[in-house]
């Protein structure tokens, strides 16, 4: 219920119209939630989840009693064949060529021709009812095979969709990253448009005054221009982000909304190395996980698959009452013990055990692959948190020279010593140190949702 309820809540925002959105901010915790909460593929997951426990719940039916119940109602003819004999219940007369009477329940045995030898259209109600019931007994583990091999097939759909969850959470994390990225990379781009109208102000201050060359107020034209270019591209790289991030969220809406910055806290041990992480991968990784669950699955359904040599014994009970009117039924009772043994099928059960053994070779490989992926999973996602760490600090002191650069040069251009290109140089110098900065500082975030998916957490 609290799931439906936010459901309705996160899609009745996003289905606001844009005017009513501006100034909103989402945050980092709210697209988590949303997508959740929302997300078709955790949807198609779960409903997989579903399908194979009903799966192993029919499964384990075939352990239990059978019982079903007919009724019936047939209007036929009573013809009999002439000569021979017949043994069964009669009530009723018979006339023609020689007479015989019988009434009550017995044998009855006539010899000769009657009056029915020719055949006749003349037809007679026949009413039954009928209850079966029937319990397997034994049949050397087929049926119990069956039912834990999908009831372990439904714990490794469970873990996969465990997997699906940690991913959809890395995919919004990483995009949520991205469109806080472009953000601060338009704000880089304004501030960068700002100095270049604020330049091209004191250029046209120069050239009148005549202490710059009309050069410089073409150059600084032309820096307002390119700067006017660098916020567009900014601004469209933002909305798109926000596109993505939507699309992460598994939600279709409007993208007029701000992304917070994000706090991201170092992940316990990522300084760690690579074989001291392993281990909590490979007990946390719900996707090897399920893999073994298959392995496991398939052992059972091997065995169940072996028992199909011998013979299945099952207990069958029937309690019929029938009779030519519902008035005037007779019941009957019966029970028995069914023996059955497939002594020759065409060899179909050899091919199924070799069938089954191979699959089980099959899962065993690709588990053994998965257990090599998860340990590259963690060296990439371990090796590119040291490297944005490195790059942080590098871009961040490349930054502040940049910065100290921009500053000197505009002290030079404004006391008439330097100009228009040297300050342009520094202009772009720090716009490109700051986006790396921006870009460095994101990166860094994206590599420890990297390293949180490889360790199989959400």
């Amino acid at each position: 219920m609290k799931r439906l309820l936010f459901l309705i809540v996160a899609v009745g925002w996003l289905a606001q119209p844009a005017h009513a959105q501006q100034g909103r901010v989402l945050t980092f915790d709210e697209a988590l939630r949303i997508a959740r909460a929302t997300h078709p593929q955790l949807q198609v997951a779960h409903a997989q989840s579903e399908v194979a426990d009903a799966r192993a719940y029919e499964s384990r039916a075939a352990l239990l009693p059978q019982v079903s119940g007919t009724a019936s109602y047939q209007r036929t003819t009573n013809n009999f064949p002439s000569g021979g004999s017949s043994v069964g219940t009669n009530t009723g007369t018979a006339t023609g060529t020689g007479t015989a009477t019988n009434t009550g329940t017995g044998t009855t045995t006539s010899t000769g021709t009657t009056g029915s030898n020719h055949g006749s259209f003349d037809t007679s109600n026949y009413f039954q009812f009928r209850v079966t019931a029937s319990q397997l007994i034994y049949d050397f583990g087929q049926t119990t095979g069956k039912w834990n091999a999908a009831k372990t097939t439904a714990r490794s759909q469970s873990d996969s969709e465990s997997r699906t969850a940690q991913q959809v959470s890395f995919n919004v994390r990483a995009a949520y990253y991205n469109a806080a990225a472009t953000y601060a990379l338009v704000k880089v781009a304004q501030d960068g448009l700002t100095n270049q109208e604020a330049h091209l102000v004191q250029a046209q201050g120069f050239v009148r005054a005549g202490t710059q060359p009309e050069i410089a107020l073409a150059q600084a034209l032309t820096n307002r221009a390119t700067a006017r270019v660098q916020l567009i591209t900014a601004q469209n790289a933002h909305d798109v982000a926000k596109a993505q991030l939507n699309q992460a969220m598994g939600v279709e809406g409007p993208i007029d909304y701000q992304v917070e910055v994000p706090v991201v806290d170092p992940v316990p041990g990522e300084d760690k190395s690579t074989d001291e992480l392993l281990p909590t991968a490979i007990k946390a990784r719900p996707d090897l996980q399920a893999l073994a669950d298959q392995i496991r699955a398939q052992e059972f359904t091997i065995g169940a698959t072996r028992g199909g040599y011998y013979p299945g014994l099952s207990a069958i009970m029937s309690l019929s009452d029938a009779g030519p009117a519902v008035d005037n039924l007779a019941w009957n009772w019966y029970g028995m013990l069914s023996l059955t043994w497939p002594i020759f099928g065409g060899g179909i059960t050899n091919e199924q055990v070799r069938e089954a053994r191979a699959t089980a070779i099959v899962l065993r490989g690709q588990y053994e692959i998965q257990h090599q992926q998860i340990r590259l999973d963690l060296e990439q996602a371990r090796l590119a948190v040291r490297a944005a760490k490195a790059s942080e600090e590098a871009t961040h002191e490349a930054a502040v020279n940049a910065r100290e650069q921009l500053r000197l040069a505009e002290g030079r251009y404004q006391a008439g010593v330097g100009n228009m290109i040297e300050l342009g140089d520094s202009q772009v110098a720090m716009t490109t140190a700051s986006a790396q900065e921006v870009q460095a500082h994101f990166s860094l975030a994206t590599a420890r949702a990297q390293l949180v998916l490889a360790l199989g957490q959400l």
